[in-house]
């Protein structure tokens, strides 16, 4: 059984000590592809490494996080698009976005490189890998002018409401990003999912090394663990493992331009 790790960042430091038996249980758990979202300039550098020792395997993105915007942020774009022009292996924009849930001291910021890198997306034909709290209607807002554009991707980290999954599925070449959070005991997200949004609109995450599905909770997330989130997909939907593991694959296939 195959399936692929659309959000993980295992190019961290939490990686540093034992990366080659992640990468061997991740293979052996079945995830057959990790993409890996970047976070911040210093960020790129890793990441790539980690790509060039396991070619076909690890496939990255280029993006500055929300959380990471300051004053700086657009020499820093600058500097990222630069490297995204040098290369053809990136496969997504990303991790990008909005944060508003700590703080807005760069409320304006972040829209604006949050819209500097959708246009890298348009530009480039690449999918974007979106990061939003507490600032869904800013995104949706902004997204609604470039939707003509035939922009793609994916939702993060959903675990919203079905109002909220809504009018994130409106936008028709995007699917929402399922991670371990649709394992936790108080969650609500299998009432969310479970009649309410198509198989066909998700995709596997682990968001590696954080939110580590149930049975692992609390212990650094690694892709292996993605298996756990799948089963309970599975549970949620009524339909075998298999079938999570092959519409999931395909759906993220079909926006990463994979062919599989």
């Amino acid at each position: 059984m195959f399936f692929i790790d659309t959000h993980a960042h295992l190019y961290g430091e939490e990686f540093a000590d034992d990366l080659d038996a992640v990468v061997v249980r991740a293979r052996e758990a079945g995830v057959g592809k990790i993409l890996l979202p970047n976070i911040n300039e210093d960020s790129v550098a890793s990441m790539l490494d980690l790509c060039t020792r396991y070619p076909h395997y690890f496939y990255p993105m280029m993006g500055l996080h929300p959380e990471d915007v300051r004053d700086d942020y657009k020499e820093v774009l600058q500097r990222m698009r630069s490297m995204l022009d040098a290369s053809r292996t990136f496969v997504g924009v990303g991790e990008v976005g909005l944060d508003y849930y700590w703080d807005k001291t760069y409320y304006q910021e972040q829209q604006t490189a949050f819209e500097i890198q959708v246009e890298w997306a348009v530009e480039r034909g690449l999918p974007l890998m979106i990061h939003t709290r507490s600032a869904q209607k800013e995104l949706v807002d902004i997204l609604k002018r470039y939707d003509s554009a035939g922009i793609r991707g994916v939702f993060h980290c959903f675990g919203g409401s079905v109002a909220d999954a809504e009018e994130l599925l409106q936008f028709e070449r995007f699917a929402l990003g399922i991670n371990g959070l649709v394992t936790f005991k108080k969650a609500t997200l299998p009432e969310v999912l479970r009649g309410n949004v198509p198989l066909e609109r998700l995709v596997l995450e682990t968001d590696a090394p954080y939110l580590a599905p149930v049975p692992c909770r609390g212990k650094r997330n690694e892709s292996a663990y993605l298996a756990y989130t799948l089963k309970k997909i599975a549970e949620i939907y009524e339909v075998s493992e298999q079938t999570v593991a092959l519409t999931t694959t395909e759906t993220a296939s079909r926006i990463f331009h994979f062919e599989e």
